[in-house]
């Protein structure tokens, strides 16, 4: 058996982690943290590989061998599929480990285990991500990103912001990037003319985009010219709810689910790998709903499993009249919040809102979900899984 199938002799609780059918596994490390020492500094590496025998020792011995202590691991290697993929967070002295020898030490280990991915990312050392954020009329994901970019809640540099819409010198967004120095670019669109070579000459430079509610659609050409990742974020009303003004058709229909959904973007429209959701649900039982809308993001010739689904929910309704009429013939009987994953926030949305409340309700979730999706791709929290999945860690 070859050197890459055993495991380290060395490191004998590491033998045979990758085989073992969990979907996360936490490391115990000593007692040690960046806050324990100010000289140590914190770093982070993904992985994803071919799943054989021996990676996890591989890769504890590489941080360990430098002075490195891991804090945490996660691992995920699927069932009846042989890649294999891990997130670890280390503490280590520069001094000893030079982010030069860093990046020559996890490249080898690349190459060992021919690596699909293999990343490594020194927050206090590397610079920023670099994003350029896309913006049609709507300010609430737009106005929430730049407040956490402010705060210091968002780990990215925004170079820009570019809008098809124009925005007065008075108006808060506008008063915001002139006292920080923000550029803002208004490219009018028009059916014809989407102006993304423009576009694209501004955006050279980032590391990847975010479209805060631009209502424009990004041509297949554009993704390919631009190279890098697009994270989009739309509301959770799909498909029963297309077109113009989807939260007035939701509130009329009486529907009791509204949600938000962060992915990335493809040329097929609202069918990139989903990165995160938020769903808002009603504690009245007796309300029409779609039975389709926890659905909301995923056509129907795919399966919730396999399109990369995160909220799941158990539905028991009654149905009034035949199963093909419209969606709000379905009255929701109950709903088990406890059958939804751990990444979604559950919040109550009553029968006594309004067009306005369920309106403010449905942006609050946008903003969150948003914001949560980029300080996850930022934190390298987010993998490729299969052609239309994600593992997020």
């Amino acid at each position: 058996m070859s050197l890459l199938r055993r495991a380290n002799a060395g490191l004998p609780q590491a033998i045979g982690f990758t085989r073992r059918p969990f979907k996360s596994l936490k490391f115990a490390g000593e007692s040690l943290d960046a806050s324990a020492s100010p000289a140590l500094l914190h770093g982070i590496h993904v992985f994803h590989c071919p799943d054989v025998l021996g990676i996890v020792a591989k890769l504890s011995e590489c941080i360990a061998s430098r002075g490195g202590n891991i804090l945490g691991a996660d691992i995920f290697v699927p069932e009846n599929n042989q890649v294999f993929y891990s997130r670890s967070e280390f503490v280590f002295d520069p001094a000893k480990w030079p982010r030069v020898q860093m990046e020559e030490d996890f490249l080898k280990l690349s190459k060992m285990f021919d690596a699909m991915r293999s990343v490594v990312r020194v927050p206090a050392l590397d610079p920023k991500y670099k994003i350029s954020v896309l913006a049609s009329k709507q300010d609430h994901c737009l106005v929430d990103l730049l407040h956490g970019w402010q705060d210091g809640r968002l780990p990215v540099d925004i170079t820009c912001i570019i809008s098809n819409h124009e925005r007065g010198s008075d108006t808060h967004v506008i008063r915001f990037l002139e006292r920080h120095g923000i550029p803002y670019h208004c490219l009018h669109t028009t059916k014809g003319n989407k102006r993304e070579a423009e576009i694209l000459d501004l955006v050279q430079d980032t590391d990847f985009l975010v479209l805060a509610r631009y209502m424009q659609l990004l041509s297949g050409d554009f993704l390919s010219n631009y190279g890098k990742d697009v994270i989009n974020i739309h509301h959770g009303l799909l498909p029963s709810f297309k077109g113009g003004n989807p939260s007035k058709q939701a509130f009329d229909a009486g529907v009791k689910l509204i949600g938000a959904t962060s992915h990335f973007v493809t040329e097929e429209l609202d069918s990139g790998p989903i990165i995160e959701q938020m769903i808002a649900m009603s504690n009245n039982r007796t309300v029409g709903v779609s039975a389709y809308f926890l659905c909301a993001y995923v056509k129907m010739n795919f399966s919730m499993f396999s399109y990369g689904m995160e909220n799941i929910a158990l539905l028991v309704y009654l149905l009034t009249e035949n199963m093909h009429d419209k969606p709000k013939r379905y009255h929701l009987l109950h709903i088990s919040e406890h059958s939804f994953s751990p990444l979604t926030q559950v919040e109550r949305v009553s029968h006594r809102e309004n067009l306005h409340s369920f309106i403010l309700k449905s942006e609050n979730l946008e903003k969150q979900c948003l914001a949560k999706a980029i300080k996850s791709y930022c934190e390298l929290r987010v993998l490729p899984y299969g052609e239309n999945k994600t593992v997020v860690f």
